[in-house]
């Protein structure tokens, strides 16, 4: 059972590593127009311009390119809702309508208003622009920003995941109700939920308050964790790489601990007893400092740059089969590419668990910190 379970293991990451591979070979990347060989994805320079959108966010959801008998470039993919508050109001169509192509600026007219997207962020025009019109600097003239609103791909994997969790964890939750012993997926969700509880929550936090915060600390873990896993597939997901959703949770658990903070907690950290009468203030600034800023500040740059520096480094050890094909041919720099990315890829399996227990770790303790009571301790 032990070497069915290994080679399993083995034969998802092998599968994982062909197909982010081959998604890679065969996607067209959107920064470039098909003047460049179709939009194939060749040179080094193309490589680190494809590299650097990957990991960004993208109005439409791209599974993989390929060239039809024609010689036409075609995507495989699907459209996402635009919803934009421009200056008329509300506004929405669909993805599609900017047919894949940043560098061509298709406008887009909708309820008499005209937008483009420019470096993939959506822009409104001036209502008498026929094209975009650019300065010395590559910045539009003519275009103005709005306040998108629209359902990214990052977005998208924000609320499949939820989904899938809270349909995971409600079955768990009727299990528990009825049969007191979960069955099917449950038996794989249940030893981590454990592990989380007893191993995370209830040491840093204590067994007086850890029940309070467990339920946020195993959605945050779930939450995490799932999100790095699917960012290793070749459905491109980098929700975990993107500022936003970092900084998000980051702000979560500053609110919650903030907020939990006990008395003492707060005189210890504002009027710190046991130091000298001058130094108090110069503390408490140093204090106050820490919790509101550095700590919710670590915790957000810590997951976004470890996700971040993992799909660069695997998509630039994938793209060796192009940077060094001419150097040590097709087969050469192909399994040469393939070797690197496979062992770097078993190496963000690990990754993946390991961010989501760093930050949950980190949450725990920063929560049962607050909820000390620290006038009794001392």
């Amino acid at each position: 059972m032990r070497i069915a379970y290994k080679t399993v293991k083995f034969l998802t990451i092998v599968a994982i590593t062909l197909f982010t591979a081959v998604s890679f070979a065969s996607e067209s990347d959107k920064t470039h127009n098909d003047q460049n060989d179709g939009g194939r994805v060749n040179t080094k320079s193309e490589v680190e311009a494809y590299i650097l959108h990957h990991i960004k966010d993208s109005h439409d959801f791209s599974l993989f390119s390929y060239t039809s008998d024609s010689g036409e470039r075609k995507h495989v993919g699907f459209p996402l809702p635009v919803i934009l508050w421009s200056s008329e109001g509300l506004v929405t169509f669909m993805s599609s309508a900017f047919h894949h192509n940043d560098d061509g600026h298709v406008i887009v007219e909708k309820n008499g208003l005209k937008f483009a997207k420019i470096h993939s962020k959506i822009y409104e025009l001036d209502t008498d622009a026929a094209t975009v019109s650019f300065d010395a600097t590559h910045h539009a003239t003519n275009a103005h920003k709005t306040l998108d609103f629209s359902i990214t791909k990052s977005a998208f994997g924000l609320i499949v995941i939820g989904l899938l969790m809270l349909l995971w964890f409600s079955k768990l939750a009727r299990q528990y109700k009825t049969k007191k012993v979960p069955t099917g997926f449950g038996r794989v969700l249940e030893p981590l939920v454990l592990y989380v509880r007893d191993e995370i929550a209830r040491p840093n936090i204590g067994e007086k308050h850890y029940r309070r915060f467990t339920g946020y600390l195993l959605t945050v873990f779930f939450f995490i964790w799932i999100l790095n896993l699917a960012g290793l597939t070749p459905l491109g997901f980098n929700v975990t790489g993107q500022l936003a959703v970092t900084g998000c949770l980051a702000i979560f658990t500053l609110v919650i601990y903030t907020v939990s903070g006990t008395k003492g907690y707060w005189m210890h950290m504002i009027w710190m007893p046991g130091v000298p009468m001058l130094i108090r203030p110069v503390l408490a600034i140093i204090e106050l400092a820490g919790a509101l800023i550095i700590k919710p500040f670590s915790l957000l740059v810590r997951l976004f740059a470890n996700i971040s520096a993992g799909h660069i480094v695997v998509m630039s050890l994938i793209a060796i089969m192009f940077t060094l094909k001419e150097s040590l041919g097709v087969v050469g720099a192909t399994g040469l590419s393939f070797v690197l990315s496979f062992f770097i890829t078993l190496i963000e399996v690990l990754v993946a668990f390991l961010q989501a227990y760093i930050f949950t770790m980190l949450s725990a303790l920063f929560i049962g910190m607050a909820v000390d009571d620290h006038a009794e301790a001392h």
